[in-house]
């Protein structure tokens, strides 16, 4: 089994809190894998930490082989450490989202964030420029026309693919709320990403729209050669789809396993309902 991402001891601390605490998960390539628990867990800060918005506190990020976060407490932060894992890591490795996304790394977000006067087929176009090779000075002067001109095919065969061709002249936000949250990701797939993190996708979703996402994932997954990371509510959705999952709570890990293991086991059970005082 090939791991395409990893966390080792990953702790993510916001002064005296401990949002992420010495998280350590393994997400292989070609499957689906689901990070849930209950509200206030860490898991939007996990990924946040993963994906360059935060630095972590402590621990070490590796993707498709390579560190691209790492970092131990430091100055103030040494004193007033509150995470499990106490060993220092002994570098500091910081990139920032955009370089994370140009490696082959893109994510949504739990409020969809769309251009939204901007139209569908602007949105993904915009996606595309991440990669884009032609300089300011070529790209003032119109000198990039052929790669531009690629993009936009580029950007046009992706929209069919998702089966948002047809609202390609639309703005954003005239769309369905269950086809905007598929522009986001074909803005995400836009970027040519090997790994999808995709935070609450089915978010505000009736059922009829979370089993058509169900089915979409699963086809983007399969037809673009993804590995999705996956945080979810709707367990139905998380069963359904995940190869493995991993279950937060108050920021450490408390379970991991496949859907059955995970829907039996006592501590998750706890962990979303609750147990009686004696």
């Amino acid at each position: 089994m090939s791991i395409l991402l990893s966390t080792q001891h990953l702790t993510m601390q916001f002064g005296g809190v401990v949002a992420v605490d010495d998280l350590n998960i393994n997400i292989p390539k070609g499957e689906i894998t689901a990070l849930i628990g209950p509200n206030g867990a860490g898991k939007t800060t996990a990924f946040n930490v993963i994906t360059g918005g935060y630095q972590p506190t402590n621990g070490r990020v590796i993707f498709d082989g390579a560190v691209i976060a790492e970092n131990c407490p430091r100055s103030k932060m040494k004193r007033i450490y509150n995470g499990s894992y106490t060993e220092p890591f002994r570098h500091t490795v910081v990139n920032k989202s955009d370089v994370i996304t140009r490696l082959g790394m893109a994510r949504t977000f739990q409020n969809i964030r769309l251009f939204k006067d901007l139209t569908v087929f602007e949105n993904v176009l915009i996606a595309k420029h991440c990669h884009i090779k032609a300089g300011l000075f070529a790209a003032t002067f119109r000198l990039n026309r052929g790669e531009e001109r690629a993009m936009s095919q580029d950007a046009l065969s992706l929209l069919e693919r998702v089966g948002l061709l047809e609202s390609r002249n639309e703005k954003a936000s005239s769309l369905p709320y269950g086809k905007q949250r598929r522009l986001e990701i074909a803005r995400a797939l836009a970027t040519g990403p090997r790994l999808l993190l995709l935070d609450e996708p089915a978010a505000g979703m009736n059922p009829k729209e979370t089993d058509e996402l169900s089915q979409f994932i699963v086809d983007i997954k399969d037809s673009f050669g993804l590995t999705v990371f996956l945080i979810e509510h709707h367990m139905n959705l998380v069963m359904d789809i995940s190869d493995s999952i991993y279950v937060l709570d108050y920021g450490k890990t408390i379970a991991y396993g496949t859907p059955a293991e995970v829907q039996n086991n006592e501590r998750v059970i706890q962990a979303y309902l609750g147990v009686d005082e004696a």
